[in-house]
């Protein structure tokens, strides 16, 4: 054995370890098990050939050669050409003698090939890794369901939906506003489309933060979570489906094309038109995935009548799959107990919140919500509703994540309770600045673009306010920020000289009155105007965590009316609800 593996080493000593690896996989080629193939020593292989430098024509071949095989494609060579095949599509790669990369192209199925400028830096700054991500989602965009026959009217029909879509977001106006870009992207039906090219698929950018906007308004200094998503996207593709559904195989838009009464194109509906069954639907692969409630999803299978399955889903509280993309926060929150989780928020001016979810509320059924990554449709009409759904929900966790940008442990001056009350809306109890009593800040969120806020408390009763916490948070898109705002409000309206209702509410105070029927009916009709849903649904639970639901009578009976006082830095008790006792859980804080 000493003597074979002797004579082994001085007949490779002078070979190049190219020659080497091409013995070696020529031999795992002849494996006598073709079934279960020498994977140990293939990985070995691969493991080396990521360690060596590529400074040669045969190195580069056998680096390409390896992510093809990776990805599940085939390799072929002509001179100092490379070819990497896939059903739908192949690359192209022109080598230099050195090892160095020419050009980069890449040819659809019965297209020609066009360069790709992305693949061919990342091969020429040696960038393996990145050049097998993207070559990766390059294969998944063109691996389409079916046998070839398939195949090739699928990927038709997708170039017809591609192709469709950008008319329709051509002939969409988009209503004028500061920032053009946003506003398309926020506003416009259709969102802000990047045309499909050969190396990347149609894209929609439907959502969006303005931070420069954000980082402008009501202070130059904003605390801005940056583990949140600032862009939303969708790639436009296609997948397999469990039930056959319709899908097209020529443009949907008649011609010429005409418009509604709403501005948007005529389609021809799924009754009429160029149509075919096949086991599969378009897909809208969301980037990044988005967390989505129940109700939302149960939404998105209405507008497009495709059954989501729910074998995959897994439901969870929403601030829980809030959290899992931010490490800030899952760094420094703090759990109470096994559900109660507080989160410390930082704001210019040294000043602290503390936000406090109350896990037997927002863990109840109605909260359960789901991390979509894909959305599932059949008909270009669809995707201006799924668009705008999406929108809603991005909204939704937008300000909801706003409260959990947290910070190492500091000494809070600020408490606050977050609660659920609807799928679209949720409140915030506080202790106000101006008097030594309790206020809930009712946040409903009817859409993208509609958000009001109320706020209920004793003496509250101007409607200014109300209209001016909604356009703070409007515009930050962010609790914080507003809560701020609306502090520094309630502390000018005080400082200020007596309004005829703030003279009647200090009267009110000063008799230590209870509110008047009256007065608790117009509270309860304003709460139910402003969430849209029924009285009813604003239920009081046993547990503490809904002391201070906002929907009934009971808050402005349970606030103290006692008189003004600073509540730093002593705060009495009394005022407080239960989880700000010593019965509760913030009284371990402060």
């Amino acid at each position: 054995m000493k003597s074979i593996l002797s004579d082994l080493r001085l007949k490779y000593a002078e070979r190049t370890w190219h020659e080497t690896f091409q013995l070696v996989r020529r031999c795992m080629d002849k494996s006598r098990d073709v079934s279960k193939p020498c994977e140990l020593l293939g990985r070995s292989l691969e493991r080396l050939q990521e360690v060596f430098n590529v400074s040669s024509m045969n190195a580069m071949r056998s680096r390409l050669e390896m992510i093809a095989r990776q990805q599940g494609m085939g390799f072929h060579i002509t001179e100092s050409t490379c070819y990497l095949t896939a059903d739908l599509f192949y690359l192209e790669v022109v080598l230099l003698p050195c090892g160095g990369v020419e050009e980069v192209k890449v040819a659809p199925h019965g297209g020609s090939p066009v360069s790709s400028e992305s693949l061919l830096q990342l091969l020429r700054s040696k960038n393996f890794a990145d050049f097998s991500v993207k070559l990766e989602h390059l294969f998944a965009q063109y691996n389409i369901p079916g046998d070839n026959d398939v195949k090739l009217k699928l990927f038709a029909s997708l170039q017809h939906l591609g192709k469709d879509l950008q008319e329709i977001s051509h002939l969409t106006k988009t209503p004028e506003d500061s920032d053009p870009e946003i506003n398309m992207i926020n506003n416009r039906r259709i969102g802000c489309l990047i045309a499909g090219k050969e190396d990347c698929p149609l894209t929609i950018q439907f959502y969006t933060i303005p931070i420069e906007e954000m980082k402008t308004s009501i202070s130059s200094e904003l605390l801005i979570d940056r583990n949140a998503p600032v862009l939303q996207a969708a790639q436009v593709t296609v997948g397999p489906s469990n039930a056959t559904h319709m899908l097209q195989t020529a443009s949907v838009i008649p011609q010429p094309s005409q418009l509604d009464l709403q501005g948007f194109p005529v389609l021809m509906p799924l009754s009429e038109g160029p149509y075919e069954t096949f086991p599969a639907c378009f897909l809208l692969k969301l980037q990044p995935p988005i967390p989505m409630m129940l109700p939302f999803v149960k939404k998105l299978s209405q507008i497009t009548d495709v059954t989501i399955p729910d074998v995959d889903l897994q439901w969870a509280p929403l601030p829980k799959l809030l959290l899992r993309g931010s490490q800030s926060a899952n760094s420094h929150r703090e759990t109470l107990d096994e559900q109660d989780t507080i989160y410390t928020v930082p704001l210019p001016g040294d000043v602290t919140h503390s936000y406090i979810f109350p896990g037997a509320a927002w863990e109840v059924p109605a909260q359960r919500a789901t991390v979509m990554d894909s959305i599932p449709f059949t008909h270009p009409s669809h995707v201006p509703p799924l668009l705008e759904l999406l929108r809603h929900q991005c909204a939704t966790n937008t300000i909801l994540r706003s409260c959990m940008c947290t910070s190492p442990d500091s000494a809070c001056d600020l408490h606050f309770e977050v609660l659920p009350e609807w799928d679209t809306s949720f409140s915030v109890t506080f202790h106000r600045p101006d008097v030594d009593s309790l206020a809930v800040l009712l946040v409903n969120i009817s859409d993208s673009h509609q958000i009001n806020c109320s706020l209920f408390g004793a003496g509250i009763g101007d409607s200014s306010v109300d209209e001016y916490v909604s356009s703070v948070l409007k515009r930050c898109m962010s609790v914080p920020v507003t809560l701020r705002a609306l502090y520094s409000k309630l502390e000018q309206i005080t400082s200020s000289p007596l309004s005829p209702s703030c003279r009647a509410a200090t009267e009110a105070e000063n008799e230590h009155s209870t509110p008047s029927i009256t007065t608790v009916t117009n509270a309860n009709t304003t709460l139910s105007q402003s969430a849209a849903v029924p009285e009813d649904s604003f239920t009081v639970s046993d547990s503490a965590c809904y002391a201070m639901s906002v929907a009934k009578s009971e808050l402005l009976s349970e606030i103290n009316t006692s008189p003004a006082v600073n509540p730093y830095p002593f705060t009495p008790v009394g005022v407080f609800p239960h989880w700000m006792t010593n019965n509760g859980h913030l009284s371990k804080l402060i």
